[in-house]
């Protein structure tokens, strides 16, 4: 019996491995150029599965190396090795890595697919272009946009056919009021317009993006991230899951089918945020993948059912936040994009009179005021605060505290001393602050005060620990800040009477920069106000007082009140000699009020 129950296993063993060799045979000849395996050979799905094994294949180990040269197996082995980095590489926005995993592709198509001139048009349908799909005209655009602006590509094509205007849409939801969107029947007047014929090179590189994007890449946003815009995000509109299985929700008023939350695509540009409503990610799965790989440089941590969000940030620098089920409602993202080639004073601010505010700010760094930059999202808080930086003294050593890297300043200011700590999941905003105090920081700049920990510390700090103090908060007005950070000093224990908490924000803060965004996206400079705080009886009712320096009037910065005497000799004892009698002949200039000596 055990004779033949060993024979048993090994008929077993051949007829497996029979099948095994079988199946390997099977594919390849179906992706060798040989044999076609269907009428659909060429493809966008047949030719996705043929790229998605060809680079798992090329790059793993395989143990067919008999008879290789050492030299042949070393160079095969380093091959292998920069395929797998740039795999890896390309999932986290690394523009680099994505054009070695792109020419892999085409080399694939073109050398092991048989994939030649032939057969383009049957992938995507470029000679007939009525056939051709929304997604089609608009990364065909996108294409050849690119070949003239690269990445000022999207906002070339908005800025000249004024893509961004408000709309009423007549999309079947309650709310009819305007809109930013961009429709397909925008995207169809301009393709019409600007298309031309496509050599078969310019139709391999749109067919290898599109193959990247829909398996490695971030699906129909990948080019859009790329761009110079404000950021993108998706699975925030459209119907959910229970939405969409009830006929009524479903359909519109005239029959037709509603958008879904994977027909959300949203950019921020300029200020506005506009809806790509003829963009879609096509399926729930497909949505869910970009938020699955989008988030996770740097190995930020698991996002699951019990962590329903990460915020971090992407290779590129710009901030990413995801959220899922059942934190949220829906799978989505929003990445967030910081322009540091537009972080300058003379680029962010502009209208009448704009020198005003921004010899005003120059004065404020060099003067090392203590200095909050306020405003709602998305009015340009973290940009302003990235331009301001350069008119700190270059001797000054920098210690910036992010919840995740967006500043970027090192990559602005290669040659200083600057060092940024973010929070983690072992260590708290609070701990990472506590460790500044340690690191010979002579400026402290917060990204954002948003925890009552935060804010605490930060007062203390600012009292003790540096020269002088930079952040951001979201208070929409003077009076609100000064309460913010006082009910932050009482929450966390830091003071119990409500008077000596008010009392030692009113004394810390020394200018506030409220920042605006109107209803068509222009972004400006409200007012600059500086903290004056009162001597006198504890008790009174008022501690301090808003001194109001520039304000913002119909497009126009005009001088309001000067800076107090005070403020002004403790600005000028920290300049150079020669910046304090610029500064004088400043303040004179728009306010007659000379430093008293």
């Amino acid at each position: 019996m055990g004779t033949i129950a060993n024979g048993m296993g090994i008929i077993l063993i051949i007829v497996i491995g029979l099948f095994y060799v079988w199946w390997r045979v099977r594919n390849t000849s179906s992706y060798g150029g040989v044999h076609a395996r269907s009428q659909d050979r060429y493809s966008l799905a047949e030719m996705i599965i043929f790229v998605k094994n060809s680079l798992h294949e090329l790059s793993r180990n395989t143990s067919n190396n008999w008879g290789m040269s050492e030299e042949v197996w070393l160079r095969k082995v380093k091959a292998r090795t920069e395929l797998r980095q740039a795999l890896r590489g390309c999932t986290f926005g690394d523009i680099d890595d994505k054009r070695f995993v792109k020419s892999y592709i085409r080399d694939l198509l073109v050398s092991s697919y048989g994939f030649s001139e032939n057969h383009v048009d049957q992938v995507i349908p470029f000679h007939d272009r009525s056939r051709l799909t929304v997604q089609d005209r608009f990364e065909i655009l996108m294409y050849l946009y690119g070949l003239r602006y690269g990445e000022d590509a999207l906002s070339q094509i908005i800025a000249e056919y004024q893509l961004d205007v408000l709309k009423t849409m007549d999309d079947g939801d309650q709310d009819s009021s305007p809109k930013y969107e961009i429709s397909d029947e925008d995207i169809d007047a301009v393709f019409y317009r600007e298309y031309r014929m496509l050599s078969f090179q310019e139709k391999l590189d749109i067919i290898v993006q599109r193959i990247y994007q829909s398996f490695k890449g971030y699906s129909v946003i990948d080019i859009i991230r790329e761009q110079r815009i404000d950021g993108v995000s998706g699975g925030v509109s459209g119907l959910t899951g229970t939405g969409w299985n009830q006929q009524d929700n479903s359909l519109d008023e005239d029959g037709m089918e509603r958008s879904r939350t994977w027909d959300s695509v949203w950019i921020f540009y300029q200020g506005k945020s506009i809806h790509l409503s003829f963009l879609s990610f096509g399926s729930e799965a497909e949505l869910k993948r970009v938020c699955q790989n989008i988030y996770k440089y740097n190995y930020p941590g698991q996002l699951s059912e019990a962590n329903g969000y990460k915020v971090n940030e992407m290779k590129d620098g710009s901030r990413v936040v995801v959220v899922r089920p059942p934190f949220s409602e829906t799978w989505a993202f929003f990445v967030r994009k910081f322009d540091v080639k537009s972080a300058v004073l003379e680029h962010l601010i502009q209208g009448g009179n704009a020198s005003l505010p921004i010899q005003l700010l120059k004065y404020m760094m060099k003067g090392c005021r203590i200095t909050a930059i306020t405003g709602s999202q998305g009015s340009g808080k973290t940009t302003l605060l990235m331009a301001l930086v350069k008119h700190i003294n270059a001797s000054y050593t920098l210690r910036v505290q992010e919840m995740s890297f967006e500043l970027n300043l090192r990559k602005m200011y290669s040659s200083r001393n600057i060092l940024s700590f973010r929070e983690t999941e072992y260590v708290s905003g609070q701990a990472g602050l506590d460790l500044q105090k340690k690191t010979d920081g002579t400026v402290n700049i917060l990204g954002e005060v948003a925890t009552d920990e935060v804010a605490a510390w930060m007062i203390q700090m600012s009292q003790v620990a540096s020269l002088f103090t930079l952040f951001t908060h979201h208070a929409k007005t003077f009076r609100d800040l000064i309460e913010s950070l006082r009910n932050s000093l009482l929450k966390a224990g830091v003071f119990r009477d409500e008077v000596i908490a008010e009392l030692q924000v009113a004394g810390i803060i020394d200018f506030d920069v409220h920042l605006c965004r109107d209803a068509q996206g222009n972004r400006y400079i409200e007012r600059i106000t500086e903290c004056c705080r009162l001597d006198g009886d504890i008790g009174s009712k008022c501690r301090y007082t808003e001194n109001v320096i520039v304000e913002y009037r119909n497009g126009s910065y005009v001088p309001v009140n000067p800076i107090t005497i005070q403020s002004q000799r403790e600005m000028a004892r920290e300049m150079t000699s020669e910046d304090a009698d610029q500064f004088q002949l400043f303040v004179d200039a728009y306010w007659g009020e000379s430093i008293v000596a």
